[in-house]
């Protein structure tokens, strides 16, 4: 119950704190507002609110055609990075499962002149077959993955991209020593700058 009443009183004290504001800070602010007023008739408005659907769109199309819409060059050779060799594992998966299947064709047809003739018996022909089917169907995965990831990632970015990041906003986690407890306290600040 004490813990409670403490944390009570300190909440209490902190609202107090923070909701005590200078006269000269709001006047400014109020000052700031009106100006900004004045000022936004002339100018655009910096928030597009298709900005995302267009990034989806464009990535949707071409994938790191978003990437480069929010301007994140450095993202389109990931993009294509893993595409590209999820493309490339799916290609050299569904060549080897081609290999090991014509070869088993060949050796059901009655044939003895494939390339794993006398080396591999049926049943391991038909376990690679096995293996290299399920590679395929994960590089498969893989692409359809990265193409996805890469779409939401546009979208995403260009939703963040219309946020305000100033550095006058700020959370800073601070470790307190309590002197009755003798424990740490663990406390997460947030500050506003206002001009």
């Amino acid at each position: 119950m004490p813990k409670l009443l403490i944390a009570l009183i300190v909440v209490f004290i902190n609202s107090f704190v923070f909701a005590q504001t200078d006269t000269t800070s709001v006047l400014k602010l109020n000052t700031n507002r009106k100006s900004l007023k004045s000022e936004s008739k002339f100018q655009a408005n910096p928030f597009d609110a298709n900005a995302p659907a267009k990034a989806a769109f464009y990535s949707a199309v071409l994938p790191g055609l978003g990437q480069a819409y929010n301007k994140s060059y450095w993202k389109i050779p990931l993009v294509y990075g893993a595409i590209g060799a999820s493309t490339y594992f799916y290609i050299f998966n569904n060549n080897e499962y081609n290999r090991y299947r014509d070869a088993y064709k060949s050796r059901l047809a009655g044939f003895e002149d494939d390339e794993f003739f006398g080396v591999l018996t049926n049943e391991n022909l038909i376990d690679a077959q096995k293996q290299f089917r399920q590679n395929k169907e994960y590089s498969l995965l893989f692409i359809i993955g990265f193409y996805i990831l890469n779409i939401i990632d546009a979208n995403v970015e260009a939703h963040l991209n219309q946020f305000n990041v100033s550095r006058d906003l700020s959370v800073s986690p601070q470790i307190i020593p309590n002197h009755i407890t003798r424990k740490p306290e663990f406390n997460l600040t947030f500050n506003i700058k206002l001009n």
